[in-house]
């Protein structure tokens, strides 16, 4: 059953061939572009906030890490809605795919107060970082401000499953890159006090983010009450509470948002352990890593893309074709990441250059920092093709259902990269770059782990939805009618 690289991606007309390169692209590239608007997003804040203080860049980029930390799990049980509405469409069972969207903005809502309540913890989560007093003061102040996005975030992670999980990938693209562009010029406006607002710093980017995001929740909102999905997709009449649906989001989605928890907490441990290396260090880094965004965010919306089209195909019962978009994408990936590592190595002051307000005049602080930015994009560029692997086979496999063993590698893993982070800092006195040969270390095994898990084929029989008479179901309904 299991295929060879070679096989899956050989023979035929390989772009547009069933799970081809067009399937694929069509799928993914919507993706790719919304989870770039939110990149490009993020850089131009972290580049806004570089001239305004580069002590307040590096701590957004800890506070945003840390505040993602806690979404984590919650973030990934909502998105696992995708799977439930790939796998809906695929078997022919549209009016399903409604009360699977409002059993994850239940889900949502659940986890809200929980989530709320870091709020308050702000203080003693930062205090352990061991940063300078005012990175501590600029950590604290902005994550308790993104907080009040985290219900937006999640609402707008089930909502956009709806749409995504269908293969409807460009309204995810148009009410994602939507809020961003207002994301970003509020961002300006706030940070440094135009348009009537006061000058409001580090605090300014955090509300102009939070705004950015409760915009994205209204607009979701507002295309799944359209009529043709209510009638089609009951998108109000399911507005309901369905324990049993529930149950299993929760069971399929639980481990899939642990996953991300531990990957994240162990990332965490690894940026607030570099923060006690020095300012220089912790700013390059920070530098380093939102560069880095640019290759891994657009590589998580290819993923996203391999998550939707293997649950649909595994609901078609076509574990062959899932198989092959899944190495289709693979290339692609593959094409990508050499070209910007090729640039990270030879062109790297393309990406630093904005983050500098006066590159003419430049202290011997920012020359340092710049130069120490230079030197670790190299590791990003070393372990780039790896993230790659990573990310397409950890959703192919999120795609079938695979999460328990995603669980168990993710506890490993998530254990490993803190431990070691701890070690190489505390312990072994390792440089920032001994640091970084760490987390590129930590890429590589996780690559390989679930590069291996999809190669032995187990996921090819899961399914998380009720099989029994969704062979017989018509297999596609109403798909060429709908508007989106």
């Amino acid at each position: 059953m299991t295929e060879s690289l070679t096989t899956a991606t050989g023979g035929g007309n390989w772009w547009s061939r069933p799970a081809g390169g067009s399937e694929v692209l069509r799928v993914a590239a919507p993706l790719i572009v919304s989870t770039l608007s939110w990149t490009v997003m993020t850089y131009a804040d972290r580049i806004m906030l570089s001239w305004y203080s580069g002590t307040a860049m590096a701590a957004a980029f800890s506070a945003n890490i840390v505040w993602f930390a806690v979404l984590c799990f919650p973030l990934g049980v909502c998105s696992y809605a995708n799977t439930f509405v790939a796998q809906y469409h695929g078997a022919g069972q549209p009016e399903r795919i409604g009360l699977v969207i409002w059993q994850a903005i239940w889900i949502a809502l659940g986890f809200t107060p929980l989530v709320l309540l870091t709020i308050l913890l702000a203080p003693w989560i930062f205090g352990l970082g061991g940063h300078s007093a005012e990175s501590f003061q600029y950590e604290v102040d902005y994550f308790r401000i993104i907080t009040y996005a985290s219900p937006a975030m999640l609402i707008a992670q089930a909502a956009a499953a709806f749409f995504s999980g269908r293969g409807k990938t460009w309204v995810v693209m148009f009410v994602d890159t939507s809020a961003d562009v207002f994301n970003v010029g509020l961002d300006y406006l706030m940070i440094f006090g135009y348009g009537g607002f006061p000058e409001m710093g580090i605090k300014g980017a955090a509300w102009g983010t939070t705004i950015g995001l409760w915009l994205r929740v209204a607009m979701y909102l507002v295309l799944l009450l359209l009529p043709h999905h209510r009638r089609v997709f009951h998108t109000l009449r399911d507005l309901r509470f369905d324990l049993d649906l529930t149950r299993r989001i929760l069971r399929f989605g639980g481990p899939s948002g642990f996953q991300m928890l531990l990957d994240v907490s162990g990332f965490t441990v690894f940026i607030m352990l570099l923060g006690r290396l020095g300012t220089i260090p912790a700013e390059a880094s920070s530098m380093a890593f939102s560069v880095s965004m640019l290759a891994f965010m657009p590589i998580y919306g290819l993923g996203m893309a391999v998550m939707v089209l293997v649950g649909q195909h595994l609901g078609e019962n076509r574990d062959d074709l899932a198989a092959r978009a899944t190495y289709t994408a693979l290339r692609m990936a593959y094409g990508y990441m050499l070209c910007i590592s090729a640039m990270y190595l030879f062109v790297p002051d393309l990406f630093l250059f904005g983050f500098q307000a006066n590159q003419a005049g430049l202290t011997p602080k920012e020359l340092a920092v710049q130069e120490m930015a230079t030197k670790l994009l190299r590791f990003v560029a070393a372990y780039n093709l790896f993230d790659a692997t990573f990310m397409i086979f950890v959703n192919a496999i999120k795609g079938a259902g695979d999460t328990k063993f995603i669980l168990r590698v993710s506890v490993a893993l998530a254990t490993l990269l803190a431990a070691f982070s701890y070690l190489g800092v505390e312990v072994w006195q390792f440089s920032v770059y001994g640091c970084w040969m760490l987390i590129t270390a930590w890429v590589w095994i996780a690559a390989v782990t679930f590069f291996i898990r999809f190669r032995q084929g187990q996921w090819r029989t899961m399914r998380v939805i009720e099989t029994d008479g969704a062979e017989e179901a018509d297999p596609r309904p109403n798909v060429a009618a709908e508007p989106l």
